[in-house]
Order: C-alpha cells, then sequence, then structure tokens
C-alpha cells in the first residue's frame, strides 16, 4: 500500500482554557518522512493525535489522500507506535506482530518475514519479559509496519531506550518504511535523530503549536550515524536550532 499525502488546513486545538494548537496548516508529501520538533508540552504529540483521528481538531480539517483519519484507520491505512512498546506480556513477538495485521484484518501478512526484516529472528516464540527494550520497540515498530500502513505515525519511537540502542534503530528501522513508499510522521525531542531520519524537519513554537520553520533535508536516502559529521548535516542541524532558539 503506497502513502498518501497528509494535509492539515487551519487545525487547532483547546483542551479547557489551555490553547494547545493555534491555525496550523502544512501539507506533506506522501512517501516522505516528516519530522516535527519544538519545546517540551508545545503541541507536537497533540497534532500528531489528530492526524491519528485520537483528537478532534476544534476548528480545520485534515486528510490524509482524500479520505478523513478515521476512514485511512478504518481500512488499516493507518498505523501509530509510541514511545512505550505497549506489547501485550502474555503473547510472544510473533503474536504481538500478528496483532496488528489481525486489527488492521489484513490477514495472511508475513509476519515472519517481517521480524527477520527488524532484526528478531530467532526471538520469534519469545514474550517481551525476555527481550530487551530495543528488541520490544523493533517488535513494536514491526507490529505498526505489517499492516503495510499508508500512514506510519511515531510518537517519541526511540525515547525509552538507551543511547547505543537509540542510534541502531535509528540507522536499521527507517529503511523498513521507506523501502515500502510509507508517508511517516515522527515527533521527536531530538533533532540529530530528527535530521537523520527525515525528509524535512517542521520547527513548532512554544504552546500553542504554531510553524515557525519548514527545513528541507538534503542528504542521501541511505543513511548511518556518520552523516551526522558532514557538512550538510551540521548545516541542517544548526538551521533547525537557529530557528528554536530564535521562537525560544
Amino acid at each position: 500500500m503506497v502513502g498518501v499525502d497528509v494535509r492539515c488546513s487551519e487545525i487547532a486545538k483547546r483542551f479547557g482554557t489551555t490553547e494547545a494548537v493555534a491555525p496550523f496548516s502544512v501539507s506533506l508529501v506522501a512517501g516522505q518522512t516528516t519530522a516535527l520538533v519544538g519545546p517540551s508540552g508545545c503541541g507536537k504529540s497533540t497534532i500528531l493525535r489528530m492526524i491519528a483521528g485520537l483528537e478532534a481538531p476544534d476548528s480545520g480539517n485534515i486528510t490524509l489522500g482524500s479520505d478523513t483519519p478515521k476512514d485511512v484507520a478504518r481500512r488499516g491505512g493507518l498505523a501509530m507506535a509510541f514511545q512505550d512498546p505497549s506489547l501485550l506480556p502474555w503473547r510472544s513477538v510473533r503474536a504481538n506482530i500478528a496483532l496488528g495485521a489481525e486489527l488492521a484484518r489484513k490477514l495472511g501478512a508475513d509476519v515472519d518475514a517481517l521480524i527477520d526484516l527488524v532484526g528478531l529472528k530467532g526471538f520469534a516464540d519469545h514474550r517481551p519479559a525476555e527481550l530487551s527494550g530495543g528488541m520490544r520497540q523493533r517488535a513494536a515498530i514491526a507490529r505498526s509496519l505489517i499492516s503495510a500502513p499508508q500512514v506510519l505515525l511515531l510518537d517519541e519511537p526511540f525515547g525509552a531506550v538507551d543511547a547505543m540502542t537509540r542510534r541502531r534503530l535509528n540507522v536499521d528501522l527507517p529503511p523498513l518504511w521507506r523501502s515500502r513508499g510509507t508517508t511517516v510522521v515522527l515527533v521527536t525531542h531530538s533533532v540529530q535523530e530528527a535530521i537523520l531520519l527525515s525528509d524535512r524537519v517542521l520547527v513548532l513554537s512554544p504552546r500553542p503549536a504554531r510553524l515557525i520553520a519548514d527545513i528541507s533535508v538534503d542528504l542521501p536516502s541511505a543513511r548511518d550515524n556518520s552523516l551526522v559529521a558532514t557538512d550538510n548535516f551540521i548545516a541542517v542541524s544548526r538551521a533547525v536550532f537557529a530557528a528554536l532558539e530564535e521562537d525560544a
């Protein structure tokens, strides 16, 4: 299933007296990975949850392709992964990943092939308690990919693992969704991670979230951690930090 464009048109969200997201518009290109960065509590996750259809905007609208988020989710075209892998402890790795296909009503998905792709070969019958944090996160990402979603939403997906595991996941997992043409929206507090994983970085203001910079990432599609020392990476990093500091 090929990715679709994501369009947010003047979306806004308020929780009681707190304005979380100011009127916000952006168009995300099908098949690309876009990162949302900004200060803690600025509204990044709220935007992601509205794109997922888990929160309704108070005004404005969101379309994934020509459909609403709920329509796309209903047919199994949307998946979301969080910082907490939230694997079912009584299910094996294979059964946890298969759950993603079951919920999307996409039976017949090749679970074992995806287990191999995410580096969990030999652990298919293990339960989450028997896995490291990085392995549990790999299983959670595999569960979100098993339905071959058009849109994949990632909310700090590597935030709960150690630094070395995070570096490995930043390199090992993006090729899985890039090869499928999935449209990915990533929330992260790490500027380095945002640049390494994304084609585009959107910098958001302190709450209420508004777009203050839209920065293109001109790096090869095949990426590893050595890129952080390159001139292009440093230039993008400086642009992101400059936008964050200017609006602080």
